[in-house]
C-alpha cells in the first residue's frame, strides 16, 4: 500500500486542511510570544530554528507518528547493522563506519570492518606525512608542490566543498601546496590547470569508486600525455605522480599503479557519501591527519545523534520531517539552501547531489510507480551573492520555495591578516543580520515593516512573506562541525527515503545517459552510423559537417 493511503499520511493531509491551509506565519506568531522556544532545538555546536515553518505542536506529532509508522527505528538499526539498506545492489551502505572509533566493529558479509577502515586510514596518513614532509618526489627529485584531484561527482564535490571550506585550517606543512579539482570531461579545466604547473612537482590525485569512469580517465589520459612530454619511463611517471583511490585494487592495477599508490575504499561507500573515506585524501593533505579526523568525529557525533534522540529533538529528523511537509502536504516543490558564510560557497552544489541523487526516485523499494512527490529540486547559493540574484523569486515569485539558512554564529578565531581583525568582526555581523533579516522577510512579507513603511505601496512593491525557512546556527565553522553538518544532512535524505519508501543508495537514472553517451561517441567517430530520431541524426551531421571543415582548413 502507498504511504499516501496509510493512516498517519491521511491525518496529516486531514490536518492541513483544517488546521493550516488558510494560516499564515504571521498569525502564527501573533497568536504564540513563545513560537521560538517551542520549535527550536539546541544541540551540540548547533541551534536549529523551525519556527518558521507552518506547522504547530500538533503538525509535529503527526509528522513523528509517520516516522513511526514507516518504521524509521528499524530502518536505523539496518543501516548502522550493515544490513542490505541498498536492496537493489544487494549491499549495505555503511559510510558511518568510516567515521566511527576503531573499538565499534560493525560486521559486513560476515567480516568485521574496523580494521579495514582504519588500516586505510593509517595509509592514507602515511601518504600525508610523505607529501608533507618533502619525502615523496616528482621524477626530477624535487618535492610536490600541486596537487590535482581528478574525479567527477561525489569524488570531486565533496573535496572541493570541504577543502574550500577548511581553508584556514591549512596545516603548517601544507602551506606550499597547491590545490585544484578537475571534472569536466571536455579538457578545458585540465588543460587551463597544465599551462601554469610543473611536471616535476604535480601530483595527480585518481579517484573513481569504480575507476571506470570516463570523465575521471579521459582527464588521467590527458594528464599522462602532459608528463609523458618530460618523464620518459611510465613506471617513474606512475609511481611518482600518481595515486589512485577506489573500491577496485585491479583497476588501479590494469592502469599501472603499484599497491604503494592505491587507496582502497570498498563497495559498501556509495560515491556520494564517500568523503570520509580516502576520496577525502585532499581534505587530509590540506588540514593534516589530526584535523581530519576531527572532521570524522563530528559526523560520528552526528550519528550518535541521529541514533539516539528522539525524533522530536533529532537534528536530521526534524530537517527530513519539515522537508515532507513542505513538499507532500504545502506544495513546495523547490528549496533553496542559503550559507551565509563564503566558506560554504560549494556547500549547495554538494547537496544538489546528495539529496537529488538520493531521492530523486519515482520508483519505490518494490518497484512501483509511487503517487506522491519525492525529492524536490535543491539548489542554492552564498547567501549574500544570493540576494543579489534569485531572491527575487523567494519573495515574490509564483511559487512556494522552503528555504535553508546556514550561518556560523562566531568567526576569525584563528589570528586574520594584521589590523584587520575589527572589520572583519564587523562585516560578520553584517552578514549574520543579513540572514536574520531575509528569513524574518520570507516569513512575515510587509508585515515585518511599520506601519508607516507600509503606507502608500504600490502591488508591485508588496512582499506577501509566508514562505518556509529552516535557520541552522553553527558556533563556530571547523572541521568538527562541517563532519557534524554534512553527516545531518545525510541522515535527512535517509530519513526522508524511509518515509517515501525508495532506496538512496542507488542511482540507476544517470546509467542510461552514460551508456546512450557511448554509443553517441561511437556515432560521432564512426561513418555511417545513424539515429532514427531526427533530432540527434540532425545535431550529429552538424557536428561532423564543423568537424570535417576544421580538418580541411
Amino acid at each position: 500500500m502507498s504511504v499516501r493511503r496509510t493512516p498517519a499520511w491521511q491525518r496529516l493531509e486531514d490536518h492541513y486542511a483544517a488546521e493550516i491551509k488558510g494560516k499564515n506565519l504571521f498569525e502564527l506568531f501573533s497568536a504564540d510570544k513563545q513560537r521560538f522556544n517551542r520549535f527550536s532545538r539546541g544541540k551540540g555546536e548547533f541551534l536549529l530554528d523551525f519556527s518558521k515553518h507552518r506547522i504547530t505542536e500538533e503538525t509535529l506529532t503527526l509528522l513523528t507518528n509517520l516516522v513511526d509508522q514507516q518504521q524509521l527505528g528499524r530502518w536505523t538499526e539496518k543501516l548502522f547493522s550493515g544490513q542490505d539498506v541498498n536492496s537493489s545492489e544487494g549491499r549495505a551502505a555503511l559510510h558511518t563506519a568510516l567515521r566511527a572509533p576503531k573499538s565499534l566493529d560493525t560486521v559486513v558479509d560476515g567480516k568485521k570492518i574496523a580494521e579495514q577502515v582504519h588500516a586505510n586510514l593509517e595509509k592514507m596518513a602515511n601518504v600525508v606525512e610523505r607529501i608533507h614532509s618533502g619525502q615523496w618526489r616528482g621524477y626530477s627529485g624535487k618535492p610536490i608542490t600541486d596537487v590535482i584531484n581528478l574525479g567527477v561527482g561525489g569524488s570531486d564535490l565533496g573535496p572541493l566543498m570541504a577543502c574550500h571550506a577548511l581553508e584556514e585550517f591549512r596545516h603548517p606543512k601544507a602551506k606550499k601546496l597547491n590545490f585544484h579539482f578537475v571534472s569536466s570531461i571536455d579538457g578545458s579545466q585540465l588543460a587551463e590547470r597544465l599551462k601554469h604547473l610543473n611536471q616535476e612537482t604535480t601530483l595527480f590525485i585518481l579517484s573513481s569508486k569504480s575507476f571506470t569512469t570516463i570523465d575521471t580517465l579521459s582527464n588521467a589520459a590527458a594528464a599522462k600525455c602532459w608528463l609523458s612530454e618530460k618523464i620518459q619511463s611510465p613506471k617513474v611517471l606512475l609511481n611518482q605522480h600518481f595515486i589512485g583511490c577506489s573500491a577496485s585494487s585491479e583497476k588501479m592495477a590494469d592502469f599501472g599503479l603499484s599497491e604503494d599508490n592505491q587507496l582502497l575504499f570498498w563497495d559498501w561507500v556509495g560515491g556520494r557519501f564517500s568523503l570520509w573515506s580516502v576520496i577525502g585524501l585532499p581534505i587530509a593533505l590540506l588540514v593534516g591527519m589530526e584535523q581530519f579526523r576531527q572532521f570524522l568525529a563530528g559526523a560520528h557525533w552526528m550519528d550518535n545523534h541521529f541514533k539516539n534522540e528522539k525524533p522530536d529533538q533529532n537534528i536530521p529528523v526534524l530537517l527530513a520531517l519539515l522537508g515532507i511537509w513542505n513538499s507532500n502536504f504545502l506544495g513546495a516543490k523547490g528549496h533553496a539552501v542559503l550559507p551565509y558564510d563564503g566558506r560554504l560557497k560549494y556547500f549547495p552544489a554538494y547537496l544538489s547531489q546528495l539529496e537529488m541523487e538520493s531521492n530523486g526516485k519515482s520508483v519505490n523499494r518494490q518497484g512501483e510507480l509511487v503517487d506522491y512527490g519525492t525529492c524536490p529540486i535543491l539548489w542554492g547559493e552564498v547567501g549574500p551573492n544570493a540576494q543579489h540574484a534569485f531572491y527575487q523569486l523567494l519573495h515574490q515569485g509564483t511559487q512556494p520555495v522552503s528555504c535553508d539558512f546556514l550561518a556560523p554564529v562566531t568567526r576569525y578565531q584563528h589570528e586574520p591578516a594584521k589590523g584587520t581583525r575589527n572589520q572583519l568582526q564587523s562585516q560578520q555581523q553584517l552578514t549574520l543580520a543579513n540572514c536574520l533579516a531575509q528569513s524574518r522577510v520570507l516569513m512575515f512579507g510587509d508585515h515585518a515593516m511599520d506601519d508607516h513603511a507600509k503606507q502608500n505601496r504600490r502591488q508591485d512593491q508588496q512582499y506577501e512573506g509566508n514562505q518556509p525557512s529552516t535557520t541552522l546556527l553553527i558556533n563556530e565553522l571547523t572541521p568538527y562541525t562541517l563532519g557534524a553538518l554534512i553527516a545531518a544532512y545525510e541522515h535527512k535524505v535517509f530519513v526522508q527515503s524511509v518515509v517515501w519508501e525508495i532506496n538512496p543508495f542507488d542511482q540507476w537514472g544517470v546509467e542510461l545517459g552514460k551508456q546512450i553517451a557511448k554509443e553517441t561517441y561511437q556515432a560521432m567517430v564512426s561513418e555511417g552510423v545513424t539515429f532514427d530520431d531526427s533530432s540527434t541524426q540532425g545535431l550529429l551531421d552538424f557536428v561532423r559537417s564543423q568537424q570535417q571543415r576544421e580538418k580541411q582548413s
